[in-house]
């Protein structure tokens, strides 16, 4: 567009942006359609500054990843790496365009495919992550059977954390395995549910 060699999005993507730390600004894309929900800049902003005590070189895992837009803002905050799981064609290939306009293709693993399945592979290699996010679609009703594959432990860090964004309506259990419930950030229709591990003392 004009003289500053930057080209136009395909109309099927559309762009949203980094908010802080290192790659503040620099623009992502996600795309267009109902299969995936980027998370609002309002709730990611919360998400992120509230877990900015666990963030620092820690192993991200960013589930019904979509383009990215969590795990991404993790690393910028200071994460040493992220893996994604997606299983939409159109996000993942957002997905791979953001890994490699930001830089962090080295600090990211993009995985494609159903997450119970990725989650039972990851586990079968012995990845344990700090900070667990997921956001799965709100017609899948997929946050309570996620929780409960990660309330049994092996994923998870002993001091590490799992956020699930969901319905306020539809809020999850306080106990799930071995995730204890300590803070819910409310957001209209959006809750975000902070879990801890039992083994493992808040920083």
């Amino acid at each position: 567009m004009g003289g500053s060699g930057a080209r136009s999005l395909p109309s099927s993507l559309i762009p949203m942006r980094v908010l802080a730390g290192a790659f503040k600004g620099r623009r992502l894309v996600t795309p267009k359609g109902d299969r995936t929900r980027p998370t609002a800049d309002q709730v990611r902003i919360a998400l992120l500054d509230t877990l900015m005590p666990w963030l620092p070189d820690a192993n991200v895992l960013d589930l019904f990843a979509g383009a990215g837009g969590v795990g991404l803002e993790a690393l910028s905050r200071g994460a040493a790496h992220a893996t994604f799981v997606e299983r939409d064609p159109k996000a993942i290939a957002a997905l791979r365009t953001n890994v490699e306009t930001l830089g962090v293709r080295d600090a990211t693993r993009v995985l494609r495919g159903d997450v119970h399945r990725e989650l039972a592979h990851l586990h079968a290699e012995g990845a344990r992550f700090m900070v667990i996010f997921l956001d799965p679609p709100y017609e899948a009703d997929a946050v309570g059977p996620t929780l409960e594959q990660l309330g049994g432990g092996g994923l998870t860090l002993p001091n590490g954390v799992v956020i699930a964004q969901h319905l306020t309506k539809r809020a999850p259990a306080e106990r799930i395995g071995a995730l204890v419930q300590f803070r819910t950030r409310r957001f209209g229709e959006t809750t975000l549910t902070f879990y801890r591990m039992t083994s493992g003392p808040l920083p």
